[in-house]
């Protein structure tokens, strides 16, 4: 038996109804291989599960089933196939006690990867999507990969910091891998199987379902280091997945955010409960022995730096920069915590706009640009 058949029948098995991944790990079990259970009589199904409705099912329509052609099928969609007993499966997701016996994947998947999840608030401010492109960039340029589940908000800003640094990302999805969800993201995802993957594992067909998504979220944290929230609130997908989290004994990590902001409580209250706060990606690095590699920072000795003329107008941007964040601040705010006169600011802020380094939102608040 080779492990193409075997990959085949396994898929084969999933078209069946009824028949996820919990089942096809049984048969698996009972059987000692998908391409043994595809060839077995049914009465040796009667010792599987006693005739469950799954069981009545594979025995009803088995024989109308071609895997042949359900390979062919996939092969067309450019979809293939990986079981976990293959180098290239994702190592940390091999822990799982119910790891998934067969993943549809497009583009480009490491074994060995050193994986970071992002999760977080569809919902999302303009802080915390910065917020979660930036650090997922600079992990990306590290050379982690960025794991999260291609949804709007915090997913979207996750994937797209990774891609700023030529990085890799990889994106689980909730439904078939012919469907791409949200459709706003199908750019995204082409960008995404430059370098990384997208991954499911429901059929090719499986539309999105909102009971997909925690068994898309356990994957998630399942094939990484640790787990950064960046905005949630009190109950979301997102805590849902850093019980998965926990319960796989992976690293939580939080974003703090605005405490007027109702996407800071998720966050907050995982501090609360111990998880450890980031500001930037060294913190991550610092929590994860494995990762200390990645912490390491070259410091400069500002004293050591050539002596230089500054500009007076370079004082006046200095000192506005060091005001703003990534929290939006009125132009008064900043009047108010400034000598500058109030003409003096509106320029610097222009000028620091053509710049690059200052974004304006509506209503005259400002917010640092980031590089992304």
């Amino acid at each position: 038996m080779g492990i193409e058949e075997e990959k085949i029948i396994r898929a084969a098995f999933r078209t069946i109804k009824g028949v996820g991944s919990q089942h096809l790990r049984q048969l698996i079990a009972h059987f000692g291989s998908a391409v043994k259970a595809w060839e077995a009589p049914q009465s040796s199904y009667l010792q599987v599960a006693n005739q469950e409705k799954w069981i009545r099912e594979i025995l009803k329509v088995r024989k109308d089933i071609d895997p042949q052609e359900i390979g062919a099928a996939l092969s067309q969609q450019g979809i293939m196939l990986i079981t976990p007993d293959e180098s290239n499966y994702p190592h940390l997701l091999l822990e799982l006690a119910g790891a998934p016996p067969l993943l549809y994947y497009r583009g480009y998947l490491r074994g060995d990867a050193e994986v970071l999840a992002f999760v977080g608030s569809r919902q999302a401010t303009t802080y915390g999507k910065s917020a979660a492109r930036v650090l997922a960039r600079d992990a990306a340029a590290k050379g982690i990969v960025i794991a999260s589940g291609l949804a709007r908000g915090i997913d979207t800003a996750a994937h797209q910091g990774a891609l700023d640094s030529q990085g890799t990302t990889w994106a689980f999805l909730g439904c078939g891998l012919d469907r791409i969800y949200p459709l706003e993201n199908q750019r995204l995802a082409e960008d995404i199987l430059e370098k990384g993957a997208l991954i499911s594992e429901f059929t090719p067909g499986t539309p999105p379902n909102a009971l997909h998504f925690p068994a898309r979220n356990r994957l998630i944290s399942g094939c990484s280091y640790g787990v950064v929230v960046v905005e949630a609130a009190e109950r979301s997908g997102a805590l849902i997945t850093v019980d998965f989290a926990l319960d796989q004994g992976r690293e939580v990590f939080a974003v703090p955010g605005p405490i007027f902001s109702p996407v800071s409580r998720g966050p907050h209250h995982l501090i609360r409960q111990g998880a450890k706060i980031v500001e930037r990606i060294e913190d991550i690095c610092n929590e994860l022995p494995a990762w200390s590699k990645y912490a390491t920072q070259i410091s400069l000795n500002k004293e050591l730096l050539p002596k230089e003329t500054v500009h007076p107008a370079e004082l006046d941007h200095l000192s506005i920069l060091q005001q703003l964040s990534d929290v939006p601040l009125h132009i008064d705010q900043i009047a108010i915590h400034s000598t500058l006169p109030v003409s003096t600011i509106s320029l610097a802020l222009l000028e620091l706009q053509l710049g690059g380094k200052v974004k304006q939102l509506p209503g005259q608040h400002y917010v640092l640009a980031r590089e992304c």
